[in-house]
This record gives structure tokens, C-alpha cells and sequence, in this order.
């Protein structure tokens, strides 16, 4: 059995595929296959399903994934802890965020890069819910995204932004001549609001739920500029944070909603030399000093 042979596995479970698997390990997808079937007779036992369609573990795969990840993390350690004695920073770190911040982050990563150019650095855009389950699986070292009420469970946070949320309109719009609007006021309106698995819009569904309500969203999107842009062109009301807009007019709304954008990183016994030196660049970056 070898490290190599446990990351392709890894890999095609990851990716339900030998050739994006093959991709990923920057290897020929022949090789990968040989060095899983090996590994399978050496085992005695099938690791995937194959055929038409996503390649999928057995039970035998699912059994052994576990197994394999923690070599593999257990192996990097190795590496890492020899290079953080040598003061040396390498390997990768991957790194998700919510659309509404990448452009915020482009400096950080810069001097992250120049100051550790052995790091591979991998940056990802997801919704809240899919980047903080990556973190949690570890698929992820770190993310920036949204939550609203209680810390994301089983991973260390620092709060970069703690906003309520406000309705949008175009400034001829029947709303404009207000200047709140309640949950309810807003039920038959048509919403233009984050898609689900954002912290933006479990605040606006939680809001409008502990009014008996469920909201009517028209059109999502992933960033509230775009959402913005939309409710500029009249096609409803925006749901954003109350720091975004721009060139329209902004209703409070009652009772309020809140969410936060959260730094959001593995607890320090999992964390990489690597991944420890991100979260402490994108801390000083977008959360400021302690």
C-alpha cells in the first residue's frame, strides 16, 4: 500500500470520476486506474462502483475513505512540521469565499503569495452552506461566508461584518415614498434576494417564518451588486446589507433581520503551517486588530 495510491482514491471519491481524478493529481488517467485496481487486489476488495455515470465508493470504499484521508493529512504533517521548524511555509492551501467578497481579498492573497511562494494557493466560490461544509470536511483550509444566528459548529470563527439586512427599490418605485417596510408589508412583494445556503437568506426566510410567512423571491443571485442592479431596472425589491446600497432607496425593515460574514477556518490541531499563516493574513486583512 502507498501514499499515492490512497490520494488517487481519495481523489476519485472527491471528484466521481478517474479522468477529473487523474486531472486533479496531474497524472495520466491510465495510471490512476492501475494504482486503484492494485490497491483493490491488494485489499481483496472492490473500492468503487464503475459505470455509466458518477464513480461512486462501495461499501468498502466508504469504509476505507476515512482511513485514507487521515494518511494522507498524517503524511503532509510530516512535511509540515519538519518545514515549520525550518521556518518554511509549503505545500497548499485552499481557500472559499462568497462571491460578494473575492475582490476584497486579492491583496492579501498577493502579499500571502510573495511571502510564501512555495504555497499552492486554490480559491473557490460557493454559497455559505457548501463552503462551511467544505471547511468541516476538509476539502477547504479556510472560508469567508455568511451565517445568520449561532457559529458555525466544529470550526473556529472571527466575525469580519455584522450587518441587518434592508429592502431595495428603484427610487419610482411604490415603496420609495417609505421609509421602513415590516415582513409582512413585504409578502406579496417580488424579492430579489441570495440564494439559499447564504447567510443573507436564512436571515430573510427565519424573518420571515417567525411571521408565519415564507417569502416570495422573484429572481437570485449570488452577489448583492447584481442584486442591486436588478432592483435599479424595477424588477423588484432587493434584500441586501444595509452597507450596500447604491443609487437606491433603502427601506429599514422591521422587525429587523441580521446576518454576518464569518471567517470560518479548521480547528489549529488540523491546521496546516500553511493554512495557519492564511487565516492569520485574511484576520489582520478583513477582521483588523483584536
Amino acid at each position: 500500500m502507498e501514499l499515492r495510491q490512497l490520494a488517487y482514491v481519495v481523489a476519485v471519491a472527491d471528484e466521481g470520476s478517474f479522468t477529473r481524478a487523474a486531472a486533479r493529481e496531474h497524472v495520466a488517467q491510465p495510471g490512476v486506474s492501475a494504482q486503484v485496481r492494485r490497491l483493490e487486489r491488494e485489499l481483496g476488495q472492490a473500492l468503487f462502483h464503475r459505470g455509466p455515470g458518477p464513480v461512486t465508493p462501495t461499501a468498502a470504499g466508504e469504509a476505507v475513505l476515512p482511513f485514507a484521508r487521515a494518511a494522507l493529512a498524517a503524511a503532509a504533517g510530516v512535511r509540515d512540521a519538519a518545514d515549520e521548524i525550518a521556518g518554511l511555509v509549503r505545500g497548499r492551501v485552499a481557500l472559499g469565499v462568497v462571491p460578494s467578497v473575492s475582490g476584497r481579498l486579492a491583496g492579501a492573497l498577493a502579499g500571502f503569495r510573495t511571502d510564501n511562494p512555495g504555497v499552492e494557493i486554490t480559491l473557490v466560490e460557493g454559497t455559505s452552506d457548501a463552503l462551511l461544509d467544505a471547511v468541516r470536511a476538509g476539502r477547504l483550509d479556510v472560508a469567508v461566508a455568511g451565517v445568520a444566528g449561532a457559529a458555525p459548529s466544529g470550526l473556529e470563527t472571527a466575525t469580519v461584518a455584522d450587518e441587518h439586512l434592508v429592502a431595495a427599490v428603484h427610487r419610482d418605485h411604490r415603496l420609495a415614498a417609505r421609509r421602513s417596510v415590516t415582513v409582512r408589508q413585504l409578502r406579496d412583494e417580488p424579492l430579489i434576494a441570495l440564494p439559499r445556503g447564504t447567510g443573507g437568506r436564512t436571515a430573510l426566510e427565519r424573518g420571515f417564518a417567525a411571521a408565519g410567512l415564507a417569502p416570495r423571491v422573484a429572481l437570485e443571485a449570488g452577489d448583492p451588486r447584481v442584486l442591486m442592479d436588478l432592483a435599479r431596472r424595477g424588477l423588484g425589491v432587493a434584500i441586501v446589507p444595509a452597507s450596500a446600497p447604491e443609487g437606491l432607496h433603502v427601506l429599514e425593515i422591521r422587525p429587523r433581520l441580521r446576518s454576518r460574514l464569518e471567517l470560518a477556518w479548521r480547528p489549529g490541531v488540523h491546521a496546516t503551517p500553511a493554512a495557519r499563516e492564511l487565516v492569520a493574513r485574511l484576520r489582520a486583512s478583513l477582521v483588523g486588530p483584536e
